[in-house]
């Protein structure tokens, strides 16, 4: 699955929250006839191929279960799009929408645009608990309001070249930061002002490697349980800046990892760094093992839960998890019908088996990571363990979608770079910034 990067997400969500806030207060009533001829329209953000292929192959098993539902597929659809769709209703709005980002779905729920999926739920007799993982459903709700379900899972971990961790004599990938730190200094190889290889990309801009994605390590806490910001108070953000600083020293510094990060190619293309050998080692999701193949990667490629904070060693194999979200449109008429293509997409097994193996992505319920039929090898099996890993986590939802992530991504781009070196005040000042934008959100 491709994704944005999570600045992106982040101000995207932002003037999300400009124009969601006008939607309808109110759902329509759900008193259409799902068992009478129908036809719904459901809008998706995939669009390659293969992943068109996968939503098709989908809808047509959905419509060969519910012959009188016919559906209307719109494919790469963005949140931009979601959200003036959403806002105006009519006719030309769509009844079932899935989106990548999980960011917003504190916006989605809090402004109702999205309807209310209790009462389909409870209707359906779905549990959620045997249904789908912990952290799945914690990004799919906002404050107990339950406006997505989770449609497929995304995991972060640890990718590494093992021809060179052969010729650096590293024989395991890093379980801790220390033994991650130690590799990272011995897989770089300078040359000239730059490097013939680097061992890890610490820089933010890295790619996947961001503050966000990394603080699940550390397991940090974002907000208390007032709902006010908690950088200060949690001393895992502090401990994260300051071990992902300490590393930018020792692998250089930040100017010349910045002229090297200059010559990587697009994370989504075939010269990603990791591709061609120009970093060792990286953080990334599960989707990078597809892409690496399309790429003709050379070298062995090896993959592993990231490493975790040495006091935290007995929490090894958790990580960072995010996915994809669907949910009814708070202005469809026929929320009853659409019910029915969510249910179906998101709980029944073989659909979720269908479409995990289609597009690549960690299955999203209980049942189906478990499935017989789920096509993965053990490379596949690391992030699958990753996403039932019991201290895995992903990042809250909020009323203003990711202002909360960004403010938090620029503070991390002011430290690394040496512009704020007081990291506890940063952190404090932050938490003003984000208490004071969610007051202005609500």
């Amino acid at each position: 699955m491709r994704r944005v990067h999570k600045a992106v997400i982040a101000s995207a969500a932002i003037a999300l929250l400009g124009t969601a806030c006008t939607g309808t207060s109110s759902a329509p009533k759900a008193n259409d006839d799902a068992t009478q001829p129908t036809t719904i329209t459901f809008w998706h953000g995939w669009s390659a191929p293969s992943e068109a292929a996968a939503i098709a192959a989908n809808v047509k098993s959905f419509e060969a279960k519910f012959p009188h539902i016919k559906v209307k597929v719109v494919g790469n659809i963005n949140d931009d799009k979601i959200k003036q769709a959403l806002r105006a209703g009519g006719p030309n709005a769509p009844d079932v929408v899935s989106s990548f980002t999980t960011d917003n779905v504190g916006t989605f729920c809090s402004s109702k645009v999205f309807a209310d999926l209790k009462p389909f739920l409870d209707k359906s007799g779905v549990d959620l608990d045997k249904t789908f993982p912990k952290p799945l459903q914690d990004y799919t709700q906002f404050q107990d309001q339950r406006c997505a379900l989770p449609l497929l899972n995304d995991a972060y971990g640890l990718y590494y070249n093992k021809d060179a961790f052969k010729a650096a004599g590293i024989t395991e990938p890093p379980k801790t930061l220390s033994e991650f730190d130690a590799a990272a200094k011995k897989l770089t190889k300078p040359k000239g002002d730059g490097y013939a290889q680097l061992g890890f990309m610490p820089n933010w801009h890295g790619y996947e490697a961001t503050p966000t994605h990394l603080a699940a390590q550390w397991n940090a806490t974002y907000f208390t349980p007032e709902g006010k910001s908690n950088l200060a108070g949690d001393p895992a953000f502090a401990k994260m800046l300051t071990w992902q600083s300490n590393l930018v020293k020792e692998l250089g510094g930040f100017t010349k990892l910045e002229k090297y990060r200059a010559t990587f190619g697009d994370e989504w293309g075939a010269k990603n760094p990791f591709h061609t050998g120009q970093v060792a080692m990286a953080m990334d999701g599960e989707w990078r093992l597809g892409m690496a193949k399309e790429a003709g990667v050379k070298f062995d490629i090896g993959v592993a839960p990231f490493p975790v904070p040495d006091e935290q060693k007995d929490s090894y194999g958790k990580g960072y998890l995010s996915g994809t979200i669907i949910g009814i449109a708070n202005t469809s008429q026929k929320q009853n019908a659409a019910w029915e293509l969510v249910k179906y997409m998101t709980t029944d097994t073989k659909a979720v088996v269908d479409f995990s193996n289609g597009i690549h992505n960690v299955p999203s319920t209980l049942e189906a990571l478990k499935s017989p039929d789920l096509k993965v090898d053990e490379k596949f099996k690391v992030f699958l363990d990753i996403a039932q890993h019991p201290k895995s986590s992903t990042t809250p939802a909020s009323p203003n979608g990711g202002a909360y992530q960004l403010t938090l991504t620029d503070l991390a781009y002011a430290v690394e770079s040496g512009k704020q070196t007081d990291i506890a005040a940063g952190l404090a000042k932050a938490d003003q910034q984000i208490d004071k934008d969610i007051a202005q959100a609500k």
